[in-house]
This record gives C-alpha cells, sequence and structure tokens, in this order.
C-alpha cells in the first residue's frame, strides 16, 4: 500500500506533469500576452503532445489535472456573481480532477497506438455539454493545420517517431506533409457593410443593479446614435447589453424601431414568451424586429445539463428557484443588406452546432458578455476557439463582446 502511495504522489511525476501541461497550455498564455510565434507555438505543440503519448499512467494523471486548471480555472471567477464564491477553489479542483481521470484512462494502458487513437477522440467528447477542449487547438497558431484529419496524421508521425528505431528521421515526412497542406481554404472577402463595433467594458456586478438601468440605457442609445451620424449601416452592441427582458419594454421597444429607419441594429437582451426565458438577439431593421433566440446554451450557466428531478433541485439550492433557460429549435440567420449573417450568442459560436446548415452563408455575428470571467484568460481561449471554428467552417466571424475587445476573425 505504501509503496503504491508513493509511486502515485511522487514528486517527480508531479513535476513533469505539471511542465507538460504547461506546454501544452502555452499557447494560450503566449496569446494571452500577444505573443503570437508559429515556430514556439509548434515547438511546444509538438514535443508536449509526444511527451503526452509517452508518459506513465501515474503522470498523465497529473498532466491532465494541470491541463484541466490551466485551461480551465477561469470558470470559478463567475461564481462571485451567485454568491457562490466559497465554491470556486472546488470547482477548480474538479475541472482538475476531471481531466486527470480522462488522461489517466488514455495513458492507463501502455500501448501508444491506443493513446493516439483516445487523444484524436478527446474533441469528440463532451462531457456535461462542455466542449471547449479540443486537443487540436493546441496548433492554432503553428505551421501546421488545425484540420482533424491533420491531427491524425500528426499524431501517427509521432508514433512513427517513438516506434522506428534506425529510421525515426522517417517521422518527418508525415508532419511535412501536414505544414504544405495548411492553410487551404478559399479567401472570403469581409462583408461590403459599413459596420461599427464599439467598445463595452460594464462590469457584472453592477450590470444587473436596478438603480443602473436607465443609465445603461441611454449610454446605448447614444452609442446608436453616435453610429448614426457617422454613417455606419449596422452596430452590433453585446450579449445582454439591455439587461431587461425587452421584449416587454415597450416604450425601448419602439425607440429602437424607430432608430432602425436610419441604421440596422444588432442588440443581445432576454426574451420572454409563453412562462419562458430566452436569451436572444435582437434585430431591428427598417422599422421592424427579429429575435434570435439563443441555440447552444451553457451547461450549468444557462441549463442544468441532468435530469429534470435533479435540475430541480440544483436550481433552488444555487440559484433560488430560477428556471432553465430554453433554447430555439435551430440556428438563426439574418439577411443584412444582402448578405446573410448567422447569429451566434457567446457560448454557442464555439459550437459544431451553430454552424449546422450554413448552406451559402459567409459570415457570422457572435456577441458575448465576458464580464463574466475577466480578468482571466477567459476571452484569449474563446479567441482561439473563434479561430478554430472559422478556419473548419470558412466563415468570417464579427465578433462584439462586453468586458474584453472586440475583432472580427477571419478563416
Amino acid at each position: 500500500m505504501f509503496l503504491v502511495k508513493r509511486e502515485y504522489f511522487n514528486k517527480t511525476n508531479i513535476i513533469k506533469g505539471l511542465i507538460i501541461a504547461f506546454g501544452f497550455s502555452a499557447f494560450i498564455y503566449l496569446a494571452y500576452f500577444g505573443i503570437f510565434n508559429k515556430t514556439i507555438n509548434s515547438i511546444f505543440a509538438i514535443v508536449s503532445l509526444y511527451f503526452i503519448l509517452t508518459s506513465s499512467r501515474q503522470v498523465a494523471f497529473y498532466i491532465g489535472f494541470f491541463i484541466g486548471v490551466f485551461w480551465f480555472y477561469w470558470v470559478s471567477i463567475s461564481l462571485q456573481y451567485y454568491e457562490l464564491t466559497f465554491f470556486a477553489p472546488i470547482v477548480v479542483i474538479l475541472f482538475g480532477l476531471g481531466f486527470a481521470v480522462i488522461f489517466y484512462i488514455i495513458n492507463f494502458i501502455d500501448n501508444i497506438f491506443l493513446r493516439a487513437l483516445l487523444i484524436f477522440s478527446l474533441s469528440y467528447i463532451h462531457p456535461l455539454g462542455f466542449n471547449w477542449f479540443i486537443p487540436e487547438l493546441v496548433f492554432i497558431d503553428t505551421y501546421f493545420s488545425i484540420e482533424k484529419e491533420y491531427f491524425a496524421v500528426i499524431l501517427a508521425s509521432l508514433v512513427m517517431f517513438n516506434k522506428l528505431k534506425r529510421y525515426k528521421f522517417l517521422a518527418v515526412f508525415p508532419l511535412i506533409f501536414v505544414v504544405l497542406n495548411s492553410n487551404s481554404n478559399s479567401e472570403i472577402k469581409q462583408a461590403n457593410i459599413k459596420i461599427d463595433m464599439p467598445k463595452y467594458q460594464v462590469s457584472q456586478d453592477k450590470k444587473w443593479l436596478k438603480h443602473n438601468l436607465s443609465n445603461i440605457v441611454e449610454q446605448n442609445l447614444k452609442i446608436i446614435d453616435n453610429s448614426i451620424e457617422e454613417e455606419n449601416e449596422l452596430v452590433i452592441l453585446p450579449e445582454t447589453v439591455f439587461p431587461i427582458l425587452l421584449n416587454h419594454d415597450t416604450f425601448l421597444m419602439e425607440k429602437l424601431l424607430e432608430k432602425s429607419l436610419k441604421i440596422n441594429i444588432i442588440a443581445g437582451s432576454l426574451f420572454y414568451e409563453d412562462d419562458n426565458f430566452y436569451n436572444a438577439t435582437y434585430f431591428f431593421s427598417k422599422g421592424k424586429v427579429e429575435i434570435a433566440k439563443k441555440y447552444v446554451l451553457v451547461p450549468f450557466g444557462e441549463e442544468i445539463p441532468f435530469p429534470q428531478f435533479l435540475v430541480d433541485i440544483i436550481n433552488e439550492i444555487f440559484y433560488n428557484g430560477a428556471k432553465d433557460y430554453k433554447k430555439a429549435e435551430k440556428p438563426t440567420d439574418f439577411l443584412i443588406k444582402g448578405e446573410k449573417f448567422r447569429n451566434a450568442i457567446c457560448y454557442e459560436a464555439t459550437s459544431d452546432k451553430i454552424f449546422e446548415n450554413l448552406g451559402d452563408t459567409k459570415y457570422m455575428i457572435a456577441i458575448s458578455n465576458n464580464a463574466w470571467f475577466t480578468p482571466s484568460i477567459e476571452p484569449t481561449l474563446q479567441k482561439l476557439l473563434l479561430k478554430y471554428y472559422a478556419k473548419k467552417y470558412n466563415v468570417i466571424i464579427y465578433h462584439q463582446i462586453n468586458g474584453s475587445e472586440n475583432y472580427i476573425v477571419k478563416p
């Protein structure tokens, strides 16, 4: 018994796991500090992935633990707004342990072929609906392609390097093949529309206070007026920029419909219908409004991914009995100045589901409220994921955010 404990809690195993996990997470933190070096990222990605494949299951446990912490510690930051700050360290540890178990299982059998297959399958496995761990994302800012078939080739080359004795150099050729076939997307021009994406920095703890509502609404209307004066054709405001049930505020709806005669307006707010709440995007244009209800909800943030009897218990204990949000039956496209834009609200912009049935739609408008998680690496990880999906589906994403910088992502 003592020997088993010593084997798993050996300081060397912990340090090895920490170093390899850091290498696999380095691209996120380099991006956070504005460092985008393809050579450095490529080396970190290849070397750390090789050590993940070849580490013992004891080391793999710690690799997974630290990857879970490095990638997702920021989830705990939002708990302060639910008065659950005491639960934050537990959430961080749970993420660490969750990934520790996953990596332990992957490396349980000392067979590099099986390990490579299991790592490849990770991006298809979404525990409790949370899909922000995509292993091939590590190659997003490298010389390598992020497509799954090329990720399989990269894994195969690492297996070759491990198994070949005298001819390890042959493992380089699959990597060269991947490099030569990267960046193969067709070029898409930005929409021929004059778009305004104003900067927003409204803190989460002030956003929903009733005495701040009139100031927030007034500021939003002023931003729209400024955009009209600048002769923009479309102004995009962030997720829940109007912190109310907008469709039940007749006066404000009329104001926005009136302004939409001069400019197209995209704005996030809540929508209430048939005793259900929706996180929604409102599109005001030419005196009319279209509503896009959110299609992919945030696990635990907007819906509890458990059977209903557990959902009711959890909502009663942690959310004062609040109901889960409802979701749309399918994604929504807006037609703006003759161009189709797929609507996405924060988390769903990083889900394959929102890209279903794109057809000839080349653009996406994503609105987010990152004030839940700042300061942290969450906005950086989100941007890297959007770059991944923009490349994967060959679309341009216009991302308007509260709490971090806005940007446009090209394939």
